[in-house]
């Protein structure tokens, strides 16, 4: 039977594993930035300083601390290369020149001083690229690796100078141990709040998304509402047609009653099965007024009641509209153009207060297609602030499943010199186009509606 070990040495195998293990993949120090010459001022930096250390590090331990010329070239090659692996990996970076000083102090305990002027246990090279270590690690580790690097760094100096005090009178094991403590609070301060504010704009972009996918949503449940009194309108009117057919048509035959029986029943379930889809529909939100959208839906006909309605707010709108209405016109087309010349005014009051407006009905051409055009120049007053400086995007979200839903095209967007333009096509012969699409909403909100302002 394998025992576990104890408790407190469980928990310092894990502090151990933890302080050891970098932390993440060895990205380039800077290498998240946009800029470019961020990117590479790390590289360049680290260059510069190994082509300076590199003999300056050997020299120093041959010449003052008496230590042979292949054993002070490789530590100085060891201490001055770390610079270059620290631009990816700044604890081993650390770990390599720490241990390049430790057994550059150790060999020198070996002889005699040879100058007692220079600072004890670490040279001034040694200092330049600890202290350049510890400012690349608190750039990239965590804090319980910095802590071990920062008492690792001083207490190595404590002992070493308590060892041989005699060697020279300076204390620059504090100054190293103070300073890079220093470095690598304030770097790892910094790397923290770059984290925390990467972490931010990631969550907003994930909420962005989410509000765009909620608000198309919405706005699909909503047109789904509407559309259950034009469906169940048609409904009614099957079962009706189908209940009377027995009594208008004489002389049927029993097999014919029978499959006008049959017709009126499966329209009577239809309905059923309606009503309780709309009643989930309207569950969240039964208790805020839901009676309204029970009333009967508008169309074509009540755009001049829309229009009227809008110019006693303040609005100046100019209708043109066909006279007489187009005849037969689908219920779904009905609705859809009243509620786009709804929403489009809607914007128009929102975000361009007092701008001269044109709404336009027409029939296409080729007497297939009702074309809805709505567009308003520039706020009168560009000065004035518009009654909301942002938008929710359900407007023009709107807009577009209803288009869509019955196989038209909209066209929106700004006019040179201000305003906004709203162009819609809605086919009135049935065709392809007549359910939801699957595809999600990408970068579609309220800041489209604020263009009108522009």
């Amino acid at each position: 039977m394998i025992q576990s070990p104890p408790a407190p040495l469980a928990r310092a195998r894990a502090f151990a594993i933890d302080v050891c293990t970098p932390a993440g993949p060895p990205v380039p120090l800077g290498g998240r930035s946009r800029r470019r010459w961020v990117r590479r001022l790390p590289y360049v930096v680290a260059w510069l300083f190994t082509a300076l250390m590199l003999p300056l590090t050997g020299y120093g331990l041959a010449q003052e601390y008496g230590l042979g010329f292949g054993l002070s070239l490789s530590l100085g090659v060891a201490q001055a290369v770390s610079l270059l692996v620290a631009v990816r990996r700044p604890l081993l970076a650390w770990a390599v020149a720490f241990t390049a000083g430790l057994v550059a102090a150790v060999a020198a305990l070996a002889g005699p001083p040879v100058n007692g002027d220079w600072p004890w246990p670490w040279p001034p090279t040694t200092v330049i690229t600890m202290l350049l270590l510890m400012l690349a690690a608190g750039m990239r580790e965590r804090r319980p690796t910095l802590l071990a690097i920062w008492l690792a760094t001083g207490v190595s100096g404590a002992v070493l100078r308590g060892v041989a005090p005699e060697r020279s009178s300076s204390n620059v094991w504090i100054t190293l141990f103070v300073t890079g403590g220093i470095l690598m609070l304030l770097a790892g301060a910094l790397r923290e709040r770059g984290d925390a504010r990467r972490a931010l704009a990631e969550q907003e972009t994930i909420s962005e998304a989410e509000r765009a996918r909620r608000t198309l949503l919405e706005e699909r449940t909503r047109i789904a509402r509407e559309l259950h009194d034009v469906v169940a309108h048609h409904m009614s009117v099957i079962t009706v047609q189908a209940d009377s057919a027995p009594y208008r048509i004489a002389g049927l035959p029993e097999q014919a009653r029978e499959e006008f029986g049959a017709i009126a029943a499966t329209a009577r379930e239809s309905l059923t099965e309606m009503r309780r889809l709309l009643g989930v529909l309207r569950s969240e939100d039964a208790s805020g007024g839901g009676g309204a959208e029970r009333a009967p839906q508008p169309g074509v006909a009540r755009i001049p009641q829309l229009v009227e309605a809008t110019v006693r707010s303040g609005l100046p709108v100019e209708l043109t509209m066909p006279e007489p209405l187009p005849d037969a016109v689908p219920q779904t087309v009905d609705l859809s153009a009243y509620r786009i010349v709804q929403e489009a005014l809607a914007n128009v009051v929102r975000h361009a207060p007092g701008a001269d407006t044109r709404v336009s009905v027409s029939v296409g051409e080729a007497g297939t297609d009702l074309m809805v055009l709505v567009v308003n120049t520039a706020a009168a007053d560009r000065d004035a602030r518009p009654v909301e400086t942002g938008g929710t995007g359900h407007g023009l979200i709107g807009m577009r499943e209803r288009v869509r839903l019955v196989g038209g095209t909209l066209d929106t967007g700004p006019l040179d010199g201000g305003g906004f333009r709203v162009a819609a096509r809605l086919p009135l012969t049935s065709g392809p186009g007549t359910q939801f699409p699957t595809e999600t909403l990408t970068g579609t909100t309220g800041k489209e509606e604020d263009s009108r302002t522009a």
